[in-house]
């Protein structure tokens, strides 16, 4: 590596070391996030109410020196809230666009699943092509530009499943569950986690990330790697449980997401364990089921093991 690619290592280790302080006893989910954000992916959290997930989301921008801005999903949000509106000004005798809260460079929308279809489609154009077009014009969002969804499981009342669509938008699916006894002992004898995120300061700016984004795709992928890679998605569009395989897309996120890890690790070449320590998170929410038409993350993980390593 290189002097300035181990400065700013250093900085992601630090930035790191703040959000766990923040998150407590959930060091891997934290780590996946920061791959996540370097491979330029968005991050979908899944989990029951109160585990941390708006904070996790919070914490990721402050650290990361980010503009954040929350949208809090409801039944009644229309795509117009999310995206903006144009308003006819009379005394310039046009239509001037009032941006939404969409443009900013880390979106939280807050439990996804309780809008509607049409306002969950508003996302797609814009967590694909970092735009969104309103009225036949199209204005670029701003960068880096990452969404962080959190999402109630499907089986709470007021719910809409994303579509398959929407959930290949994801890079990674992760669910940060309950803390174990010592953390939870340490978060109740500890200060307020809203107390401790006001105190953090930002590590990076957001050029200073995207140069972070740009210094991972040095990382090298041998042949056998690639072989490993490739076993691993045939296995899944080849089980007959699931309604359909990774598709390519979700393949350039995955070797994306290998290099963000290494790099992560202080190493010049993806191994093994960078593809098993992302693939469940990659590959579980994608992997639908045919018989009951919902994904199960466990799957992954237990279909990654069938298949050899080089």
């Amino acid at each position: 590596m290189t002097l300035q690619s181990r400065e700013m290592l250093q900085l992601l280790h630090q930035a790191e070391r703040q959000l766990n302080q923040i998150i407590l006893g959930k060091a891997a989910a934290m780590r996946l996030a920061l791959i996540c954000i370097l491979a330029r992916g968005h991050l979908l959290l899944e989990d029951v109410p109160g585990v941390g997930k708006t904070t996790m989301a919070h914490a990721l921008a402050t650290v990361l020196g980010l503009r954040f801005a929350r949208v809090q999903f409801t039944s009644d949000l229309l795509p117009a809230d999310l995206l903006g509106v144009s308003v006819y000004e009379r005394n310039a005798e046009a239509f001037r666009f009032h941006p939404g809260p969409i443009f900013t460079q880390v979106l939280l929308a807050d439990e996804i699943n309780r809008a509607t279809p049409k306002t969950q489609s508003a996302l797609l154009e814009a967590m694909a092509e970092q735009q969104v077009t309103i009225d036949g014009e199209t204005n670029r969002l701003p960068e880096p530009f990452f969404v962080i969804a959190t999402q109630n499981p499907q089986a709470q009342i007021g719910t809409f499943e994303l579509p398959e669509s929407q959930l290949d938008r994801f890079l990674l699916r992760l669910e940060l569950g309950y803390p174990d006894a010592k953390a939870e002992r340490a978060l109740l004898e500890g200060t307020s986690r809203h107390a401790v995120l006001a105190q953090i300061q930002p590590i990076l700016s957001p050029a200073s990330l995207m140069q972070a984004q740009a210094m991972i795709q040095s990382i090298k992928l041998a042949e056998p790697l690639l072989d490993y890679i490739q076993a691993l998605l045939a296995a899944t569009r080849e089980d007959q449980r699931f309604s359909c395989g990774l598709s390519p897309r979700a393949a350039l996120g995955l070797v994306q997401a290998c290099k963000a890890s290494a790099w992560l690790g202080n190493r010049t070449m993806v191994i093994p364990e960078d593809v098993q320590r992302v693939f469940p998170a990659l590959a579980g929410h994608r992997l639908i089921l045919r018989q009951s038409g919902r994904s199960d993350p466990q799957l992954a993980e237990q279909l990654m093991h069938t298949v050899a390593i080089p």
